[in-house]
């Protein structure tokens, strides 16, 4: 599903280049849970943006269920993260006008339409049937963040990438929304990548990897 050979990501801050990606080398199987952890400014996020094809790398090359997508235009990497790819974000990335439904089928434009009855149908997969009407004040953390899953979920991506999805929510929230995305791997065989700071979240997932200055320290299986 995912295969990167040496990235290495550099941005230049006025004359100053600084490298924050300094030759990852990974693969990520088909129907594989994921988690990378590391400390602040270690390119964990860095890397989730490569991966979900919102960055480019500057060298290296990084292949998405078998096509090489490093080099793509940015209209190109577009239509991928469309057809392949579900986000779900710390902070939800929930529109605060718009219901639940709506902010599902609003993600769905972006990958061939809305659809009404698919974005209903999602919402329900993670117990959200009751409270399609809501906006995201009308909803607890937890529950807005089952929306962006639902959002994710809608268009049936292969890889969900997840950045610290967890992290501004309770034990309990967090455990449920865990526990959705635990389901969705093992029922669906969707491939997750997430980035956690909790090693009790990391643990849920097949591997942790380790990252450290832009580098893989380590991986360890679960």
């Amino acid at each position: 599903m995912i295969e990167l050979h040496d990235i290495h990501k550099v941005y230049l801050l006025g004359k100053r280049e600084l490298e924050v990606l300094r030759g990852i080398d990974l693969n990520v199987e088909n129907g594989e849970m994921v988690a990378i952890m590391g400390p602040s400014g270690s390119g964990k996020t860095t890397l989730l943006n490569v991966i979900g094809c919102l960055d480019k790398p500057t060298s290296g090359s990084y292949y998405l269920d078998g096509k090489e997508v490093s080099q793509l235009s940015s209209g190109e990497l577009a239509k991928v993260r469309g057809q392949k790819i579900g986000f779900v974000f710390q902070t939800f990335n929930l529109l605060p006008f718009l219901s639940a439904l709506d902010n599902v089928e609003l993600g769905m434009r972006y990958s061939g339409g809305a659809d009404g009855l698919r974005a209903k149908e999602a919402l329900a997969k993670v117990g959200l049937a009751d409270r399609i009407n809501h906006r995201p004040n009308e909803l607890s953390g937890g529950e807005q963040q089952r929306v962006a899953i639902a959002r994710a979920l809608a268009k049936n991506p292969p890889l969900i990438l997840a950045d610290e999805p967890t992290g501004n929510l309770d034990s309990h929230a967090g455990a449920e929304v865990m526990s959705i995305l635990d389901n969705l791997h093992a029922e669906q065989g969707i491939t997750i990548v997430m980035i956690t700071h909790d090693p009790n979240i990391a643990r849920h997932c097949q591997r942790i990897v380790h990252i450290k200055d832009g580098q893989i320290e380590t991986e360890e299986k679960t």
